[in-house]
């Protein structure tokens, strides 16, 4: 009955990508967590969470844990990556503050009520859904970090007779 939250919950994600790269989340994120993101990785990562809001709002309290996700992705990603920088740099804008804080908390919230309500929300299910959020946001972090790596770069390498 309530699944419908889901939907508003991507939505919600969709405007926060757009407040991110009106206000050039890249440069902030470059100076302040000195992630060495370009735009690019900006639209591909904010992409497949956007697809992820799209399969968790199909697939809804049929796998809630999964659905889920997307609302535990949305208060990790407001809470480590916009509020808590905000107060550690004593107030410098962080570009999405806005709607984690309008958008993020609120929907997130009202979408575990929602599966609650609906009796789709179980401790497992609630902590597992935080699981999962925790290694969406990871994940891109992870290979970005990688990526760096000398073992990672695809460089150009010469191509042996043999293999030709």
């Amino acid at each position: 009955m309530h699944a419908y939250i889901l939907w508003i919950a991507t939505v919600a994600y969709a405007l926060h990508v757009a407040e991110e790269y009106m206000f050039d989340w890249k440069s902030w994120a470059g100076s302040v967590l000195k992630l060495p993101v370009n735009w690019a990785h900006f639209a591909i990562v904010n992409g497949v969470v956007v697809v992820l809001g799209v399969a968790c709002s199909e697939v809804a309290w049929s796998l809630p844990a999964f659905s889920l996700s997307l609302p535990a992705l949305m208060l990790i990603n407001g809470t480590f990556f916009h509020v808590l920088p905000w107060i550690l740099t004593q107030g410098r804008f962080s570009p999405g503050l806005g709607t984690a804080i309008l958008l993020f908390y609120p929907t997130a919230t009202w979408a575990y009520l929602g599966a609650w309500a609906d009796g789709a929300l179980s401790l497992e299910v609630f902590l597992l859904s935080l699981l999962f959020g925790t290694l969406l946001m990871a994940l891109p972090i992870a290979m970005l970090t990688l990526s760096q790596r000398p073992y990672f770069k695809q460089q150009a390498l010469p191509v042996h007779p043999e293999t030709r």
